[in-house]
């Protein structure tokens, strides 16, 4: 490796550290759990996808989709299930992945990626309003505006260092610079150390204490199923952002895989699940991280953290991580998605709106998927509207009709509506060379059909049908007797 790649990825793995902890603690602290087990998760995750996943330049960790998905479990039943939990959903990842079912993010449309994106953004953002509280009570006062000036300067930092040196992560000096600040000017700010003390040992093997049987099986695996969904889907729509950032190409079953192995790791040495960091991510990219080097040292630089560097760790202001994370949602929001709305149909605009209000609203595997229903039903509107026939009479009497298009569930009504069984003549040719049948029903499309012209007395002849069509309806024929 090239000392100035070398360089660049250490720089920004340490950046993408410091932004690391606080998401961490804060997601460990919505899940009921310790904070350590949300830093030892994202030394953990990050370290093995970064060293084996299919994503070089990505960033893993404990990630606040996946701490939502958990709080009732972890109320209910307590943190050792959360841990089995923990170990199922990584084992279910793995599997994913060894299936090669990381191709089916292919089938996710643009207009659901905008919609991931604007609605991960918007999270992150509002997730740093916390941070403008003391307790339940909003800062005010002198508190509120030293809070403003800071988290202002950290982003006037980030915005202008770039057009005076690009030798440095502009992030890494505002995190540092605000600090130094801090500290010799003895402002009275909240620092991490207020949120929670890290100081702690090296994470132990210990496998959850739980009745391993098919009872403690039934109350996990739902939260496994669901942990693993998200985690999955935020990875998959993650490593396609960063290989449009990055020019390149990532692997997803290959990252599926590493994900899984690390959550069983994670799960089994006492630490949250995770998955990909959007927010984390865009740090890293924007820092000059392209290698699986600047991952590696973000993971084992927040395990130092907990281990040797605590004490100074927890001295970083809060106002200039939250400046940071606020530069970070503003730069991975789609922007470009707010000047399509006249450009686009209307159908894709609802679409992006619909996937980031569900996203900020609900979950993200809720969102994805409506996204795809609400894409999937307007390719099949339009497409079965698509579907039209060319008629003529032949010079016997017979009468022709050439369909174009493609049969399916939502176009065999305008299919039907396209001949006159009552008013044909006694023959009737249906050429279908540019008619392409989709699923089973078109072959109960076209059987209805031939069904009518029998029943008016008159005989319908089908030609040009593909082989593949004419298997199917032999063996619907034999099905019906």
């Amino acid at each position: 490796m090239k000392p100035a790649r070398l360089r660049a990825d250490v720089l920004a793995g340490l950046t993408t550290s410091f932004a690391l902890v606080p998401e961490c603690i804060a997601f460990a602290l919505v899940a009921h759990l310790n904070p350590l087990m949300g830093l030892y998760g994202a030394f953990i995750i990050c370290t093995l996808t970064a060293l084996f996943g299919g994503r070089p330049g990505m960033v893993s960790g404990a990630a606040g989709s996946m701490a939502v998905v958990i709080v009732a479990l972890v109320v209910q039943h307590g943190v050792q299930y959360l841990l089995a939990t923990v170990l199922l959903g990584g084992l279910i990842m793995v599997a994913f992945g060894l299936l090669r079912l990381g191709k089916l993010v292919r089938m996710v449309p643009y207009p659901v990626m905008l919609g991931f994106v604007n609605g991960l953004a918007i999270i992150i953002a509002l997730a740093q309003l916390e941070h403008f509280k003391e307790g339940e009570t909003w800062l005010s006062g002198t508190p509120l505006y030293l809070m403003l000036g800071l988290v202002a300067l950290t982003m006037g930092v980030v915005y202008l260092l770039p057009r005076l040196t690009r030798a440095v992560p502009p992030a890494l000096v505002a995190i540092l610079g605000v600090g130094l600040l801090v500290y010799l000017l003895q402002l009275p700010t909240r620092t991490l150390g207020d949120m929670a003390h890290i100081a702690g040992g090296l994470p132990t093997l210990a496998l959850p204490d739980i009745p391993w049987n098919l009872e403690t099986l039934a109350i996990i695996a739902p939260y496994a199923i669901l942990m693993a969904l998200v985690g999955l889907l935020e990875t998959l729509l993650t490593l396609n952002l960063t290989d449009e950032i990055t020019e390149s190409r990532g692997y997803p079953d290959r990252e599926c895989v590493a994900l899984g192995a690390a959550n069983m790791v994670s799960g089994a040495f006492g630490g949250m699940g995770g998955c990909a960091m959007i927010g984390q991510t865009v740090i890293n990219l924007g820092s000059g991280g392209r290698g699986r080097l600047s991952g590696i040292v973000a993971g084992v630089m927040v395990l130092l953290f907990v281990l040797f560097l605590s004490p100074l760790i927890e001295r970083i202001p809060l106002a200039a991580l939250v400046g940071v994370m606020f530069v970070v949602a503003q730069q991975t929001f789609a922007w470009g998605s707010l000047r399509v709305a006249g450009k686009v149909p209307m159908s894709d605009v609802l679409v992006i709106v619909a996937v980031t209000v569900i996203t900020v609203f609900t979950d993200l595997a809720t969102a994805v998927l409506c996204g795809i229903v609400i894409a999937a039903l307007n390719f099949a509107w339009h497409h079965a509207r698509e579907l039209y026939a060319d008629a003529h009479a032949e010079p016997d009497g017979s009468k022709l009709y050439r369909v174009h298009g493609t049969l399916f569930f939502a176009s065999t009504t305008p299919f039907l509506n396209q001949f006159d069984p009552a008013g044909d003549p006694a023959q009737v040719t249906l050429d279908c060379q540019h008619l392409s049948f989709v699923d089973y029903s078109a072959i109960a499309a076209l059987k209805t059909l031939r069904d009518r012209y029998t029943r008016a007395g008159k005989h319908l002849r089908v030609v040009h049908l593909s082989e593949r069509c004419r298997t199917l309806l032999r063996r619907a024929g034999e099905q019906q007797g």
